[in-house]
Protein backbone atom coordinates (compact mmCIF):
# COMPACT_ATOMS: atom_id res chain seq x y z
CA UNK A 1 0.00 0.00 0.00
CA UNK A 2 1.74 3.48 -1.04
CA UNK A 3 1.77 6.15 1.58
CA UNK A 4 3.26 9.26 -0.31
CA UNK A 5 5.69 11.66 0.90
CA UNK A 6 4.80 15.51 -0.65
CA UNK A 7 6.50 17.92 -2.35
CA UNK A 8 10.11 17.20 -3.17
CA UNK A 9 10.44 14.82 -0.63
CA UNK A 10 11.91 11.47 -2.20
CA UNK A 11 11.62 12.19 -5.77
CA UNK A 12 15.41 11.34 -7.71
CA UNK A 13 17.62 12.52 -4.49
CA UNK A 14 15.66 15.96 -4.38
CA UNK A 15 15.83 17.98 -1.08
CA UNK A 16 13.47 20.30 0.13
CA UNK A 17 15.10 23.43 1.74
CA UNK A 18 13.78 27.31 2.74
CA UNK A 19 16.29 29.83 3.85
CA UNK A 20 16.40 30.46 7.51
CA UNK A 21 15.01 34.21 7.16
CA UNK A 22 12.02 32.69 5.36
CA UNK A 23 9.94 30.64 8.33
CA UNK A 24 7.15 31.21 8.98
CA UNK A 25 5.15 30.08 12.30
CA UNK A 26 1.35 29.19 12.24
CA UNK A 27 -1.33 29.34 15.44
CA UNK A 28 -1.85 26.25 16.86
CA UNK A 29 -3.86 23.49 15.31
CA UNK A 30 -7.95 24.46 17.12
CA UNK A 31 -6.47 28.06 18.61
CA UNK A 32 -9.99 30.08 19.16
CA UNK A 33 -10.58 32.98 20.81
CA UNK A 34 -12.33 32.81 24.14
CA UNK A 35 -15.51 33.90 24.20
CA UNK A 36 -15.80 34.23 27.85
CA UNK A 37 -18.66 31.18 28.11
CA UNK A 38 -17.54 27.40 28.13
CA UNK A 39 -20.48 24.47 28.93
CA UNK A 40 -18.61 22.05 30.72
CA UNK A 41 -17.91 18.84 28.94
CA UNK A 42 -19.41 15.67 30.49
CA UNK A 43 -16.96 13.74 32.89
CA UNK A 44 -16.59 10.79 30.77
CA UNK A 45 -15.80 12.93 27.73
CA UNK A 46 -13.23 15.18 29.97
CA UNK A 47 -11.25 11.96 31.60
CA UNK A 48 -10.65 10.31 27.71
CA UNK A 49 -9.49 13.71 26.18
CA UNK A 50 -7.52 14.25 29.60
CA UNK A 51 -5.85 10.85 28.87
CA UNK A 52 -5.55 11.67 24.79
CA UNK A 53 -2.08 13.31 24.06
CA UNK A 54 -2.28 16.61 22.83
CA UNK A 55 -1.53 17.31 18.92
CA UNK A 56 1.85 17.65 18.67
CA UNK A 57 3.00 16.02 21.71
CA UNK A 58 6.68 14.95 21.55
CA UNK A 59 6.69 11.35 22.65
CA UNK A 60 10.18 10.41 23.07
CA UNK A 61 13.08 13.07 22.24
CA UNK A 62 16.30 11.16 22.87
CA UNK A 63 18.06 12.93 19.37
CA UNK A 64 16.99 16.56 18.81
CA UNK A 65 18.66 19.99 18.49
CA UNK A 66 19.16 20.21 15.19
CA UNK A 67 17.52 22.77 12.19
CA UNK A 68 15.99 20.51 10.58
CA UNK A 69 11.86 20.74 10.32
CA UNK A 70 9.46 17.29 9.28
CA UNK A 71 6.15 18.17 8.78
CA UNK A 72 3.49 15.52 9.07
CA UNK A 73 -0.08 15.71 7.79
CA UNK A 74 -2.20 13.03 9.44
CA UNK A 75 -5.43 12.83 7.12
CA UNK A 76 -6.91 9.13 8.40
CA UNK A 77 -9.94 9.24 10.96
CA UNK A 78 -7.25 7.45 13.11
CA UNK A 79 -4.54 9.26 15.93
CA UNK A 80 -0.73 8.84 14.73
CA UNK A 81 2.95 8.66 16.14
CA UNK A 82 5.35 9.38 13.57
CA UNK A 83 9.05 8.23 14.89
CA UNK A 84 12.18 8.75 13.14
CA UNK A 85 15.60 6.72 13.54
CA UNK A 86 18.76 7.39 13.26
CA UNK A 87 20.82 4.36 12.29
CA UNK A 88 19.90 2.14 15.26
CA UNK A 89 18.66 4.91 17.29
CA UNK A 90 15.49 6.19 17.62
CA UNK A 91 15.47 9.63 17.94
CA UNK A 92 12.55 11.60 18.25
CA UNK A 93 8.65 10.54 18.14
CA UNK A 94 5.54 13.20 17.82
CA UNK A 95 1.94 12.24 18.58
CA UNK A 96 -0.45 13.86 15.38
CA UNK A 97 -4.27 13.36 16.14
CA UNK A 98 -6.60 12.54 13.40
CA UNK A 99 -6.99 15.31 10.28
CA UNK A 100 -4.26 17.40 12.14
CA UNK A 101 -1.10 18.30 11.73
CA UNK A 102 2.30 18.77 13.20
CA UNK A 103 5.71 20.03 12.72
CA UNK A 104 8.90 18.72 14.63
CA UNK A 105 11.43 21.90 14.02
CA UNK A 106 15.03 20.53 15.82
CA UNK A 107 15.62 17.12 13.85
CA UNK A 108 19.57 17.03 13.96
CA UNK A 109 21.22 16.64 10.49
CA UNK A 110 21.20 12.82 9.03
CA UNK A 111 19.87 9.81 7.15
CA UNK A 112 16.51 9.33 9.08
CA UNK A 113 14.14 6.06 8.71
CA UNK A 114 10.07 6.99 9.34
CA UNK A 115 8.17 5.04 11.17
CA UNK A 116 4.47 5.33 12.46
CA UNK A 117 1.75 3.86 13.89
CA UNK A 118 -2.26 4.63 13.78
CA UNK A 119 -4.70 3.62 16.14
CA UNK A 120 -6.68 4.87 19.21
CA UNK A 121 -6.73 4.53 22.99
CA UNK A 122 -2.86 5.71 23.03
CA UNK A 123 -0.60 4.47 26.27
CA UNK A 124 2.03 6.92 26.92
CA UNK A 125 3.36 4.85 29.66
CA UNK A 126 3.81 1.62 26.67
CA UNK A 127 3.55 3.96 23.52
CA UNK A 128 1.52 1.85 21.89
CA UNK A 129 -1.91 2.38 20.77
CA UNK A 130 -4.64 -0.17 22.75
CA UNK A 131 -7.47 -0.35 19.65
CA UNK A 132 -6.71 -1.14 16.00
CA UNK A 133 -3.31 -0.81 15.96
CA UNK A 134 -1.18 -0.35 12.34
CA UNK A 135 2.88 0.11 11.91
CA UNK A 136 4.23 1.04 8.66
CA UNK A 137 7.40 2.01 7.69
CA UNK A 138 8.43 4.35 5.02
CA UNK A 139 10.38 2.61 1.92
CA UNK A 140 12.78 5.47 1.60
CA UNK A 141 14.76 7.11 4.05
CA UNK A 142 14.90 11.29 4.58
CA UNK A 143 18.04 13.00 4.33
CA UNK A 144 18.28 16.34 7.06
CA UNK A 145 21.25 19.06 5.38
CA UNK A 146 21.86 21.97 7.28
CA UNK A 147 24.16 24.44 5.33
CA UNK A 148 24.76 28.18 6.33
CA UNK A 149 21.75 29.36 4.64
CA UNK A 150 19.36 26.66 4.53
CA UNK A 151 18.18 23.62 6.07
CA UNK A 152 15.57 20.65 4.78
CA UNK A 153 11.83 21.11 5.60
CA UNK A 154 10.40 17.50 4.18
CA UNK A 155 6.42 17.22 4.97
CA UNK A 156 5.13 13.47 4.96
CA UNK A 157 1.22 12.23 4.85
CA UNK A 158 0.10 9.21 7.04
CA UNK A 159 -2.70 8.82 3.88
CA UNK A 160 -2.44 8.46 0.34
CA UNK A 161 -2.14 11.23 -1.68
CA UNK A 162 -2.89 11.49 -5.17
CA UNK A 163 0.21 11.49 -7.30
CA UNK A 164 2.15 10.35 -4.36
CA UNK A 165 5.07 8.38 -5.16
CA UNK A 166 6.49 7.29 -1.75
CA UNK A 167 6.06 3.47 -0.15
CA UNK A 168 5.33 2.82 2.83
CA UNK A 169 5.41 -1.33 4.16
CA UNK A 170 3.40 -2.61 7.21
CA UNK A 171 5.82 -4.24 9.57
CA UNK A 172 5.53 -6.37 12.90
CA UNK A 173 4.17 -4.61 15.60
CA UNK A 174 7.11 -5.78 17.73
CA UNK A 175 9.71 -3.80 15.07
CA UNK A 176 8.55 -0.75 15.63
CA UNK A 177 10.45 1.30 17.59
CA UNK A 178 9.08 1.98 20.95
Amino acid sequence: MKKPLEGAALRAGAVAVALTAGLLTASPAGATAATGTQAAAPASQSAAAAARPANGRIIYDGLSGGRGVLKIKNGTSRDGVVTLVKGRTKAISIYVRAKSSASIKDVRDGSYRIYFTTGSRFSTSKRRFAVGASYQRFTDRLKFVTTATSYSIWTITLHPVKGGKAQATQINPKDYPA
